[in-house]
């Protein structure tokens, strides 16, 4: 799309835009806060946990490249993003409403499968649609401010089973065990996953294609081989700023994946001495953690906005690099705490660190990708968050009790090393630097 062609958007739009991925990012709040503890309920066991997360890897790895490849070629009267995440949503909704009154570990299991290729059906082309309305000067705006709805989401749907506690005891079981506070917080979740999506489409919708762009897509329509064939040629062709964003990606989103699988089961044996999912103590244990993930996500939305003006002026390399080192850090002192007042102070460095995560990565890539090719590369770069994730899962029940010793606490040292690693990596991408003046006036 043709830059020239684009109006240039005010602040309230871009926040009405981003307004759908609060709902997206509040359901997938609600399976990091939950799943673990989900799965502990319902009598999984603790090495072999993660390959009931497979979901996420398997499902992003097999669907996010080819909706981005499809939904750059696709055009309806919706436009050419929006149809996916609807239909996303939707998927989102029924899984969410259904998660909590599963009776076994395969239904929960399954559950998770169907509510994560739901919810990556919708990822990449709504970041994917972000790009293509915003001008490439206001889209560092636009992911930024996709990272503080995903921390003012993640904030809400982590506090949202303690501030349910005002209605109901957290006591109270349904007859699988899980508690009835959690099932109303999936409610929730899932009523936003599509409200909130409908609002964004219709406040902001898609721009039409110019007629050179309908020239190009009649030229080349969508096949199943046209897609495929798309992604292939997109992976031999990939921007060298983009391949060198893999190892960084693989060091953070390693981490992160396993601090949101072992974080509540590492604060059971740091503040309550507990490693059993059936005891009080591990529900409390479990409301301390969502407690801590809700003010970590707070940080982060906070911490999105504050990094507008930081990007602009340091450049996203650097911030980014600045944001994993201090959730590296954090991951390290979490198993020594010893108060619940210390473990919601290291939350500022998981924070600061997810906020990075969420926003700074996608300018990077977003500055280094041709515009005509946004939805596939969007796709295509989840490979770099859900091929860490595939890896921890397979890994870990290898090296939890032989190398980690069986303790959680010790795989969060693993993932706060694996971020600082990350941290260094990013250094060494080419992309996300300083925009010197004369660029800039360039780019306008």
């Amino acid at each position: 799309m043709k830059t020239a062609a684009k109006p240039r958007l005010s602040l309230l739009r871009i926040i009405e835009m981003n307004i759908g991925f609060f709902g997206l990012q509040f359901s997938f709040g609600l399976q990091q806060a939950n799943m673990g503890p989900i799965y502990g309920f319902l009598g999984a066991d603790e090495a072999t946990m993660p390959l009931l997360w497979l979901a996420g890897p398997m499902t992003g790895l097999l669907v996010q490249p080819i909706i981005g490849a499809m939904s750059d070629r696709t055009n309806t009267r919706l436009g050419r993003r929006t149809p996916y995440f609807l239909i996303g949503a939707v998927i989102c909704t029924i899984s969410l409403f259904l998660m909590p009154y599963s009776q076994a570990l395969w239904m929960a299991a399954s559950l998770l499968w169907i509510l994560d290729a739901g919810n990556n059906i919708t990822m990449e082309p709504y970041r994917a649609y972000v790009a293509d309305r915003l001008r490439p000067d206001q889209r560092s705006i636009g992911f930024l401010t996709q990272s503080a709805f995903t921390g003012l989401a993640q904030t809400l749907s982590y506090l949202a089973p303690t501030l349910l506690t005002s209605f109901v005891a957290k006591d109270v079981l349904d007859a699988n065990g899980i508690p009835v506070i959690v099932r109303i917080a999936f409610i929730i979740g899932a009523i936003l996953s599509i409200s909130t999506i409908v609002w964004s489409v219709v406040r902001v919708p898609e721009l039409p294609l110019d007629a050179d762009e309908q020239r190009a897509m009649a030229a080349h329509p969508l096949t199943v081989r046209g897609t495929l064939s798309d992604i292939g040629a997109a992976i031999r062709e990939m921007p060298r700023p983009m391949r060198q964003l893999a190892v960084a990606m693989l060091c953070q989103w390693y981490a992160m994946f396993a601090y949101w699988q072992y974080i509540t089961f590492a604060v059971g044996r740091a503040l309550y001495d507990t490693s059993d999912p059936a005891s009080a103590a591990f529900r409390d244990a479990t409301l301390t953690t969502q407690q801590a993930g809700a003010l970590y996500n707070f940080i982060a939305f906070v911490g999105a906005l504050t990094l507008i003006p930081l990007v602009a002026r340091l450049g996203a390399r650097l911030v980014h690099a600045v944001c994993l080192t201090a959730s590296g850090a954090a991951m390290l002192m979490i198993p020594g705490v010893d108060t619940p007042a210390v473990l919601f102070v290291l939350m500022i460095g998981i924070g600061i660190g997810w906020a990075g995560m969420m926003g700074n990565t996608y300018v990077m890539l977003a500055d280094a990708i041709p515009p005509q090719r946004t939805g596939i590369y969007m796709g295509i770069f989840n490979m770099f968050i859900v091929i860490p994730m595939l890896i921890q899962t397979l890994t870990m029940p290898l090296i939890y009790r032989s190398v980690l010793g069986g303790d959680p606490r010790n795989v969060l040292m693993l993932g706060g090393a694996l971020m600082i690693a990350g941290a260094i990596a990013t250094l060494f991408v080419d992309a996300g630097h300083r925009i010197r003046r004369s660029e800039g006036a360039m780019a306008h």
